[in-house]
């Protein structure tokens, strides 16, 4: 500083108050902005997408404008709530930079508080302005992994929020009922437990999905998804794209209303197409979306009770095969 008190470079001033003189150890913890991580997974397939390798990075970003050398680097995952928006995920001791492969295993995780806590059991280097990747656990080999086809032609009813938010009367819109959605999601699915060579709680982060070529042995990617914080022994489901060979096309075949009566009357009759030269199975999804109180009336095949306002089919097609299904339900008010 000057003469006149102005700080021309960061400084923290501390007064202290003592009763006597001598050396004193303290710790100080304070919060930077600008250091950030996410949790980065490799899920690659075998042959017949039964089983895969299951790998998982952690990345470390540091823009607070400070290097730290020798830190010991804590993370901790969970939805840790702050008053002003930050990450949600953060760790003390600063963000590391450079890859740094097969880390001594990676992490030691455990419980904390209602979070989990990952703990790297060695002093790592903190650069300025750098990223890098750090091993979160070592490789989880031949996890049974199952791939689902899943049609789900009325998936935006429940993502623009309108199943639950009825108002005083149900949807009476007929064209409420029209879609033009043709394409099957692909998923990945499998089991967080010890059973499956996995069992540790799983970061929020994003799962890059690979394929090994048979005909060079290269690893193609395949597409990749979202999970969320995933405790251990729970089911995780990454959607990764969409099917090339297998469509489905929903009708409305039919639509009336009876104000005096309070019903809706409506069916529909969904077909799905296998252009595949192997047999596939595809779960078809319906969200019953224009009121609380419905009643399939008619249906073609047996069908699933998800939820109160969803239902599915599970169709095994042969290959180029087509099968549908018809439904009519009715809503009442």
């Amino acid at each position: 500083g000057d003469s006149r008190g102005l700080i021309t470079r960061p400084t923290l001033v501390w007064k202290v108050n003592a009763s006597s003189g001598g050396e004193r150890l303290v710790r100080t913890t304070y919060q930077t902005a600008g250091i950030t991580w996410r949790a980065d997974y490799n899920l690659v397939l075998d042959a017949k997408d039964t089983s895969a390798d299951l790998g998982a990075w952690v990345s470390l970003l540091n823009l607070s404008g400070a290097a730290y050398e020798n830190a010991q680097l804590k993370l901790i995952a969970g939805d840790v709530q702050r008053i002003q928006p930050q990450p949600v995920r953060r760790f003390r001791g600063g963000a590391a930079v450079e890859r740094m492969a097969g880390a001594d295993g990676g992490f030691e995780e455990k419980s904390f508080f209602e979070y989990h806590l990952y703990t790297l059991p060695r002093r790592t280097d903190v650069k300025a302005n750098a990223t890098q990747q750090i091993t979160l656990f070592p490789t989880a080999r031949n996890v049974p992994v199952r791939k689902v086809l899943v049609y789900d032609p009325t998936a935006m009813f429940a993502e623009w929020g309108l199943i639950g938010n009825w108002g005083d009367e149900p949807n009476r819109d007929q064209s409420s009922g029209l879609t033009d959605e043709r394409k099957v999601d692909v998923f990945v699915r499998f089991q967080n437990d010890e059973e499956s060579n996995l069992g540790m709680p799983l970061p929020k982060g994003k799962v890059r999905v690979y394929k090994q070529d048979d005909t060079d042995g290269t690893l193609e990617f395949v597409g990749e998804g979202l999970i969320d914080h995933t405790p251990r022994n729970e089911k995780v489901s990454v959607r990764v794209g969409q099917s090339f060979d297998v469509v489905g096309e929903r009708t409305q075949t039919s639509f009336a209303v009876s104000i005096g009566h309070g019903t809706i009357d409506e069916s529909y009759k969904i077909e799905i197409r296998n252009r595949k030269r192997e047999p596939v199975t595809v779960v078809v999804r319906e969200r019953l979306f224009r009121w609380m109180n419905w009643e399939i009336v008619q249906h073609s095949d047996a069908f699933r009770k998800v939820d109160a306002q969803t239902i599915e089919w599970e169709l095994t097609l042969p290959p180029d095969g087509v099968r549908a299904v018809t439904y009519a339900v009715r809503y009442v008010w």
